[in-house]
């Protein structure tokens, strides 16, 4: 089982203003939860007990949002909103947190390299703090990718989901070179044109690494926008003869990228109509909404 995590939420969410002028995108409600949180949930629920945040300016409130709030507390129960408190379940995760900041946005690459102390000698999970994977079975994608990267001895282990053609050149894509839902990684390409893509199969925002990963990101050149991408170290990893796998999400899986409006549109729409206490009354909404 791997305890650690890095979440890097060190992006400026650009495209998601300006409801992220003055927020972090990763705080953006999502039904009745901030986007972190279903991150850090999974994360529990795969067993990490150690998670370190990779934050920017103006991230603060992920912290506060996973601090103890005891005068919270204190206020509910003098009200009689005790029923309430079960909403601050998270607190009592068993996680602790670490937090430290990308100064300079130097792309995602770099942002990894910043848990290299946190991370030390032991393996680690990277998951992307603006990528939600809704994961109805018991196994979590991350428990899944962290018995594949024992079982199968990897150096690097990336979960996987299939998109259409046409949207292969937003990703990063893997070329197999074995079959199967758990598969060995031949190599990967970022953002490859329809024509040129070894696959439709695309990096879903979630990885462990064994420490060699950060010698590796510190011999890759930054790219034309002075960033260091961590598709081009897998890439090392791979032509190294270490062992990348990739693991795909499974049918009833879905990620949900929160990246753009439209997607996070879509997105608080889906987790609305599954909330169990107010999903059936947002449906009847929507369905004579659209009868009107």
């Amino acid at each position: 089982m791997i305890r650690k995590a890095v979440v890097p939420v060190a992006g400026l969410g650009a495209r998601l203003l300006p409801a992220t002028k003055s927020q972090p995108k990763e705080m953006l409600p999502v039904a009745k939860k901030p986007v972190v949180q279903y991150i850090v949930e999974e994360l529990a629920q795969s067993g990490v007990r150690q998670l370190l945040f990779i934050t920017g300016r103006g991230k603060t409130s992920i912290e506060n949002h996973f601090d103890r709030d005891q005068a919270l507390m204190d206020h509910l129960r003098q009200t009689n909103k005790g029923d309430l408190l079960a909403e601050l379940d998270f607190e009592q995760s068993g996680l602790h947190f670490w937090y430290t900041r990308q100064s300079v946005q130097r792309g995602l690459g770099d942002a990894v390299l910043h848990g290299e102390a946190f991370a030390g000698n032991d393996p680690f999970i990277v998951a992307l703090g603006d990528s939600i994977i809704r994961t109805p079975g018991d196994a979590t994608i991350c428990e899944r990718m962290a018995a594949a990267y024992e079982e199968r001895g990897a150096a690097a282990v990336i979960a996987v989901e299939e998109v259409p053609r046409e949207h292969v050149s937003l990703y990063g894509i893997v070329e197999p070179a074995t079959d199967g839902g758990v598969f060995t990684v031949g190599t990967l390409v970022e953002k490859p044109r329809p024509e040129e893509a070894p696959s439709r199969l695309a990096v879903a925002g979630r990885y462990i690494f064994a420490p060699v990963i950060f010698d590796l990101l510190r011999r890759v050149a930054p790219d034309a926008c002075g960033e260091i991408q961590l598709t081009d170290a897998i890439r090392m990893v791979c032509e190294s003869g270490r062992r990348v796998v990739g693991v795909k999400l499974e049918p009833a899986e879905k990620r949900y990228d929160i990246g753009s409006i439209p997607s996070y549109f879509e997105t608080f729409i889906d987790f609305a109509l599954a909330d169990p206490d107010h999903g059936g009354r947002v449906r009847d909404y929507l369905t004579a909404l659209l009868r009107a």
